[in-house]
C-alpha cells in the first residue's frame, strides 16, 4: 500500500491563492476532502451518486480510452471543483456545457464550469479522456499493474486516478456502471454483476454494474485471459472467481482457496449478518504483487498470497471486509481499525471453526509474543497513524483489542455488536468512535477506559488490564512460560502482507 504525507497547512496555503477575490460566494472546491492522513485526497464541493465508466483497452500497448459520466449533487455554491485523475483529458462537459480544465499538483483535475453552480445542484460531469496508465506516477508510485496478458488496479488508499476519474475517498461513496472493450480473446473484470457482453469488429465489451454504494479505491478492473468459474451462495448470491491461464504452480492452491468462498461466505453471515451485495467472488491474476485487497464483491488475491500452499485465512478476512471496510467504510484513514481489526479477527474465529486454536488462544499469543519494549506496542491501532497505517499491529493489536471487547462485555453482547454494526451503518461511513459507542448502547457498558487501553495507548497493557480482559491471565500475573503457538498462526501470518 502507498501513504503519502502531505502538509495541511501548505493544502490551505494553496487554496487560498488560488481563490480569486471577485469570486466571494462561489469558492472552489476544496482539493481534498479533509481526511488527516491524506489532505490532498477527494476533493469538497460535491457529492457523487453514480459513475458511469465506458472503457476500451489494448492490453498490448497499455493504451485506455474512457469517457466517464459522473451524477453528483453539489454540497456548496460552487465557482469551480476538483476530480482526482492522472490521464490526459480532451473534453469535460457539466451540465451539457464545454467546461474548461486544467491539470494541477500531483493528482488534480480542475473543473471550471461554463457557469457556477448553486448548492443542492444536480450536476452531470462528463469527462473524455485517453492514455497509457503505466505510464503515470504520483507521489513517485503508481498503482496500475500491468500483467503479461493485460492490467489490474487494485490498490488502497489510491487506485482510481490510473483509470478513471473520482473524488477519490471512501466518505464519498456511489454505484457504478462499468463498460469495457478488450480485443476478442481478452477478458474484462470489474466489481458486481456481469449484465451482458457484445462482440463486433474484434473487440468484445463486458457491462459490469455494482448496486450498492462503493468506494473509489474498492473498485477494480482486471483485463487478461482468465478461467472464471460460477456458482451461488447458500442464500443465492452469485459467485464468481477469475483465474489468470498462466499462474504456474500456484494454481492449484490458488483455486483451492478461492473455491470455497460462497461456503465461507457462507459461514461469515452466521456472525456478521445477512451479506450486503448483488455478488461475491474473487480473482488472481498473474501479478507480482504480494497483498491481496478487498475489492468489493470481487477480491483481488497475488498468487504469492498462495506460494506456500492453499490458504482459506486470507479468503476470510477478504470476505469479513465485504462487511466491515466495503459495507460499512471507514470515515477517515485514521479508522483502520474498524476494517482490519475485525477482519483479522474473523480469520481467528475461522480458527476456531477449522479447531486450530481459539480466539482467546489467539490473543494470549499475540499478548504474550510481544515484550513490553517491543516497537509493536508502540503503534495505537485507533489512530496509527499513516506512516503505520497498515503496520502488522493495526491487525494483530486490533484483533487483540476486539478480544478484549468481547471478554468485557460477554459473548451475548459481543456477538449481537458484531451482528448489528454492519445493519446499524449499511453502505455508509463510520468512526472507530462512532463503533465505541455503539458497542456501549448494545452492552450497557462503558467502554472509553477499555478503548483507550487497548486501541490508544502506545505501550503494552499492563498485567493488571490483561487480567480485567482476561488476557494471557496466566503470564499477566507473572507465570513463567509462554502460551503455546496455535496451530492455525502460521497460515494466519502467512497473510500478514494482505495489504
Amino acid at each position: 500500500m502507498h501513504r503519502r504525507l502531505i502538509a495541511p497547512g501548505a493544502l490551505a496555503a494553496s487554496l487560498l491563492l488560488a481563490i480569486p477575490a471577485s469570486a466571494a460566494g462561489r469558492l472552489p472546491g476544496a482539493p481534498g476532502i479533509g481526511d488527516p492522513y491524506y489532505p490532498a485526497y477527494g476533493n469538497g464541493g460535491y457529492d457523487v451518486s453514480h459513475y458511469d465508466l465506458r472503457l476500451k483497452y489494448q492490453p498490448r500497448t497499455d493504451e485506455l480510452e474512457g469517457t466517464a459520466t459522473l451524477l453528483a449533487t453539489t454540497t456548496q455554491d460552487l465557482s469551480r471543483f476538483d476530480l482526482d485523475f492522472l490521464l490526459d483529458v480532451s473534453e469535460v462537459r457539466v451540465n451539457g456545457a464545454k467546461a474548461s480544465f486544467t491539470a494541477s499538483g500531483e493528482h488534480e483535475l480542475e473543473i471550471t464550469p461554463a457557469r457556477p453552480l448553486a448548492k443542492g445542484t444536480p450536476v452531470t460531469v462528463v469527462v473524455r479522456y485517453s492514455g497509457v496508465p503505466s505510464a503515470k506516477t504520483a507521489y513517485g508510485f503508481s498503482t496500475w499493474h500491468r500483467t503479461p496478458d493485460g492490467a489490474v488496479a487494485a490498490d488502497e488508499p489510491e487506485a482510481a486516478w490510473w483509470w478513471y476519474p473520482s473524488n477519490d475517498h471512501p466518505r464519498d461513496k456511489a454505484t457504478y456502471d462499468v463498460s469495457v472493450a478488450v480485443p476478442d480473446g481478452t477478458q474484462a473484470i470489474s466489481n458486481g454483476t456481469l449484465q451482458s457482453t457484445s462482440s463486433r469488429l474484434g473487440w468484445t465489451r463486458y457491462n459490469w454494474r455494482s448496486d450498492k454504494p462503493q468506494a473509489t479505491y474498492l473498485t477494480t478492473l482486471a483485463v487478461g485471459k482468465f478461467d472464471i468459474t460460477t456458482g451461488t451462495t447458500s442464500d443465492g448470491v452469485p459467485v464468481v472467481n477469475a483465474y489468470s491461464k498462466d499462474l504456474g504452480s500456484n494454481e492449484g492452491a490458488a483455486r483451492a482457496s478461492v473455491e470455497r468462498t460462497a461456503e465461507i461466505t457462507d459461514w461469515l453471515t452466521g456472525y456478521f449478518g445477512p451479506y450486503p451485495f448483488n455478488s461475491v467472488g474473487g480473482y488472481v491474476p498473474n501479478t507480482t504483487t504480494g497483498y491481496a485487497l478487498e475489492t468489493q464483491t470481487r477480491v483481488f488475491y497475488s498468487p504469492r498470497q498462495f506460494a506456500n500452499g492453499s490458504n482459506t485465512s486470507v479468503v476470510v478476512h477478504e470476505l469479513a471486509h465485504q462487511w466491515y471496510g466495503d459495507d460499512v467504510s471507514l470515515s477517515a484513514w485514521k479508522d483502520i481499525w474498524i476494517n482490519e481489526g475485525f477482519a483479522r479477527y474473523a480469520q481467528w474465529l475461522w480458527s476456531e471453526h477449522e479447531d486450530e486454536g481459539t480466539a482467546q488462544e489467539l490473543a494470549d499469543y499475540v499478548y504474550a509474543s510481544h515484550p513490553a519494549d517491543d516497537p509493536f506496542w508502540t503503534v495505537a491501532p485507533g489512530d496509527p497513524g499513516p506512516e503505520h497505517q497498515f503496520d502488522i499491529a493495526v491487525y494483530d493489536r486490533g484483533a487483540l483489542a476486539v478480544q478484549a471487547l468481547r471478554n468485557e462485555i460477554g459473548d451475548d453482547a459481543f456477538f449481537a455488536v458484531l451482528k448489528g454494526w454492519p445493519k446499524e451503518h449499511a453502505y455508509g461511513n463510520a468512526s472507530v468512535e462512532d463503533f465505541r459507542k455503539y458497542a456501549e448502547k448494545v452492552s450497557g457498558a462503558s467502554l472509553a477506559p477499555l478503548f483507550d487501553t487497548w486501541l490508544y495507548q502506545p505501550s503494552k497493557p499492563g498485567a493488571p488490564a490483561a487480567r480485567d480482559a482476561s488476557i494471557a491471565r496466566e503470564q499477566a500475573a507473572g507465570a513463567k512460560g509462554a502460551p503455546e503457538r496455535p496451530r492455525s498462526w502460521k497460515k494466519i501470518a502467512a497473510t500478514d502482507s494482505v495489504h
